[in-house]
């Protein structure tokens, strides 16, 4: 029995989170990772939020264009947080990233995963958004969660999958997975189309 995505491409996911990783793992393809190179990761002031990580998924695709062999799909993705329309992006400290949680607080809030499937050929753009509601998080439980798992490469300073996702998070409305970094159900069915 064959995968209904034994596509004809070497895919490559050019991203180094282990987490966008484990992500791709659940379909069950044959992929490899991007060498890293670095991306500008500026964009146009007036764009709004939720369209910011097809921005810069996009912008990422573009990037390994020069790199791109023929046969080759490169996977490119960027998520971001948004609350009351301000982009919460990885803290660059312990307390800000506690001044983050302490805004997700008793909220919800919205992420947005942006993500280019790019060829020599052929480039198709998507996002995905997800709310998400934070309970009441108390100064020791958010002191706890910086303090342990150290969510500096986070953007919003979370990680659903940790500790805070099952004590700190009432409720999802949308993909789990794409609060992860990968929104692997819509990735799947773009890949099968494309």
């Amino acid at each position: 029995m064959t995968n209904p995505l034994d596509i004809k491409y070497d895919i490559l996911l050019a991203s180094h989170s282990p987490r966008r990783r484990e992500l791709l793992e659940m379909l069950n393809l044959k992929f490899g990772i991007a060498d890293g190179i670095e991306v500008d990761e500026t964009y146009p002031e007036l764009l709004a939020p939720e369209e910011v990580p097809s921005y810069l998924s996009l912008k990422k695709g573009e990037a390994y264009a020069p790199l791109m062999a023929e046969g080759q799909l490169i996977i490119t993705a960027d998520t971001i947080v948004i609350l009351d329309g301000e982009i919460l992006g990885k803290p660059e400290s312990s307390e800000h990233a506690r001044s983050m949680l302490h805004k997700l607080s008793g909220r919800t809030h919205k992420v947005v995963t942006g993500v280019t499937l790019s060829t020599l050929h052929k480039t198709s753009t998507f996002s995905v958004s997800t709310a998400v509601e934070f309970a009441p998080l108390s100064d020791e439980v958010i002191d706890y969660y910086v303090d342990t798992f150290k969510p500096l490469d986070k953007a919003g300073a979370y990680g659903i999958q940790e500790w805070i996702g099952a004590v700190g998070i009432r409720g999802i409305h949308g993909s789990y997975y794409n609060v992860m970094g990968l929104p692997v159900h819509r990735l799947y069915n773009e890949l099968l189309k494309f």
